[in-house]
């Protein structure tokens, strides 16, 4: 009795395969597998790159609210009089769960970082060492070294951190600005503390807006928690980032992660290592992007440049004359494309600079110049206020093809909200209301001409085309922003 033949599926293929080569041979015909490139060997470039590369750990003291350790110790009598093990409590800790050699419980951490340089300096993210009490990097031939915080950056997140060391194996910094998409690269770090694990992919985009100042390069190498701060490489065993991260629904790695540019990373860097923070250009605005449809009904033709939906009273911008419904298109002859270009260029900027802004207008292009001052975090938008302590004359009949009721605005309104022009809504139905417009928002012009009194609006509207939206400036509180007004026809 013969036993049954059977062909796995894999081997199968690897037969018909067989088959079908020798076939291409004999007829002259290059196999597919031969004209295609060879797949990356990433082994010599992990024995150059890895050494440099470091495990961070790092502890926080826990800090105890008034009362939490009495209640822990309540607790642990508690499990002790039943007999049950008392959670988290070390042989030979002291009654309150804290051990003989600290002051109470800690909080640790894991990341990565790379040498910078031979005499100690290694680069990391900054979240990976914020409130730490302590930090201890550890390389590759297994030495501890208790590290220094030298600054630490949170917008950028990046970090300086120095270790008394010499003769380091450092890393090669490479250029970030010309890594294209499509190009292999690779991971080094210590996911979940698993210390110089290799991964890699290929950049999968750049100039990604999901940071607040710098725009991250897209890979879809393997990050995981504990990768944060390792370095991102090409294959010429270059670092073009810093691994920072990921995007997750559940807390894992689910193909998509991010790297701050190297370039952007080593300006940070040296200004940490000089005076341990860094100095950024303060506009004073609040910039969103501009739509297509806002782009055409202003004239500005394509949807690039940043609009100004908020001036903050006393700021650079306020001073110079930028005015809410701006579109500010370059900063000294760079162009703007979208409000995350604005918020760089100008953060790039040092303090004291004259700085030209090209805006557009009310249908006119023209030059602003700033003196730029310095960003400090507690500088919060000022409030604006809509009211007023004198009465506002009697409004306007409404119109009843757009839905709208507006009034004057009293000179003491003005002077308190600083502004040129202006109507006040004081009903929006109809058009008006589906435009979004609602009682107390101000129409500082239309269709790019300023709206100085409620004659002056009525004017306005009566000349607009009635087969197009017109373009509203509007303010509602503190933020300006572009409003389209479809007349019903």
């Amino acid at each position: 009795m013969h036993a049954e033949t059977r062909l796995h599926p894999a081997r199968a293929r690897f037969l018909f395969s067989g088959t079908a080569l020798a076939l291409a041979l004999t007829l002259g015909q290059a196999p597919a597998v031969a004209q295609s490139r060879e797949l990356p060997d990433f082994a010599e470039i992990v024995e150059r790159v890895g050494p440099a590369v470091v495990n961070i750990r790092t502890a926080e003291k826990v800090k105890m609210a008034e009362g939490q350790a009495e209640m822990n110790e309540q607790m642990q009598e508690f499990f002790r009089r039943f007999g049950i093990p008392v959670p988290n409590q070390r042989r030979g800790a002291p009654r309150g769960g804290g051990t003989p050699d600290d002051d109470g419980p800690m909080r640790r951490g894991v990341g990565s970082g790379f040498v910078l340089s031979a005499d100690g300096y290694v680069l990391t993210n900054a979240h990976v060492v914020q409130g730490a009490d302590e930090v201890i990097v550890t390389l590759t031939d297994k030495r501890e070294l208790k590290a220094k915080l030298i600054g630490a950056d949170q917008r950028s997140d990046v970090a300086v951190v120095k270790v008394e060391a010499t003769g380091l194996p450092v890393v090669k910094v490479g250029d970030s600005n010309k890594s294209r998409v499509g190009e292999w690269v690779m991971a080094i770090g210590s996911p979940f503390g698993l210390e110089n694990t290799v991964t890699a992919g290929i950049i999968s985009a750049k100039q990604r807006d999901t940071g607040d100042l710098l725009p991250l390069i897209q890979t879809d190498v393997a990050i995981n928690p504990g990768n944060s701060g390792g370095p991102l490489v090409n294959m010429r065993g270059e670092v073009i980032g810093i691994n920072s991260q990921i995007y997750s629904q559940n807390g894992g790695y689910m193909g998509i992660s991010f790297a701050i540019p190297i370039a952007d990373a080593i300006r940070v860097a040296d200004e940490l290592r000089a005076g341990g923070r860094v100095v950024r250009g303060y506009l004073g605005v609040l910039p969103d992007d501009i739509t297509k449809e806002i782009a055409e009904a202003i004239g500005l033709g394509k949807p690039q440049g940043a609009v100004i939906r908020s001036v903050i009273a006393g700021s650079p911008a306020e001073k110079a004359g930028v005015e809410g419904g701006d579109v500010v298109t370059k900063v000294d002859g760079k162009t703007v494309d979208k409000a995350a270009d604005l918020r760089r260029l100008v953060a790039n900027v040092k303090p004291g600079a004259k700085t030209t802004l090209t805006v557009f207008r009310r249908g006119a292009t023209k030059d602003v110049v700033v003196t730029i001052g310095e960003d400090e975090r507690s500088k919060k938008p000022g409030s604006g206020s809509e009211g007023g302590n004198e009465p506002a004359p009697a409004a306007t009949a409404p119109s009843a093809a757009l839905g709208l009721k507006v009034s004057e605005l009293t000179d003491a309104q003005r002077k308190e909200m600083k502004l040129k022009s202006g109507v006040k809504v004081d009903n929006a139905a109809g058009a008006a209301a589906r435009a979004g417009l609602r009682e107390g928002d101000l129409i500082l012009s239309v269709d790019n001409v300023e709206v100085s009194s409620v004659k002056a609006f009525q004017a306005q509207i009566a000349k607009a085309d009635k087969n197009k939206a017109m373009n509203l400036v509007v303010r509602r509180e503190d933020v300006t922003s572009f409003v389209l007004l479809k007349p019903v026809r």
